[in-house]
């Protein structure tokens, strides 16, 4: 066993957090059924669904795998903060490379089939049209 390799991080789930996470499907679940069942005005079945959906992620948010979901989202938006990002001069200039490639590209294919079209269908086939 090498002492440089990474240990495996293995996540512990509780009954209790198996219970949260079931808890927040059912609650979903609900505010559909809720929505399609409620009768009554349409506030009402809006109101419903919110607040049941409201739950379900309160819920979620409360089980581990939802505090893992927010710790990943707080090291996603720092490293976002660590990209250097393009001046708008420098978008301008890369936006202007990619246009040019595109019309000499499409220019290129243009004259390559052109070119082809010439030589099989006059000089190969004989068809003149």
């Amino acid at each position: 066993m090498s002492t440089g390799s990474n240990p495996q991080v293995e996540t512990v789930s509780t009954g209790a957090d198996k219970a949260k996470l079931g808890l927040a499907v059912l609650l979903v679940v609900g505010a559909v059924a809720a929505f399609y069942l409620v009768k009554g005005d349409t506030w009402v079945r809006w109101v419903a669904l919110a607040a049941l959906l409201g739950a379900a992620v309160a819920t979620f948010f409360t089980s581990e795998t939802g505090k893992q979901l927010i710790a990943f989202g707080r090291d996603s938006w720092r490293e976002v903060g660590k990209v250097v990002w393009p001046s708008r001069k420098e978008s301008l200039q890369m936006t202007g490379y990619v246009f040019a490639f595109v019309v000499v590209m499409a220019l290129f294919l243009w004259l390559t089939d052109k070119t082809v079209e010439w030589l099989l269908y006059d000089l190969i086939l004989g068809w003149k049209r």
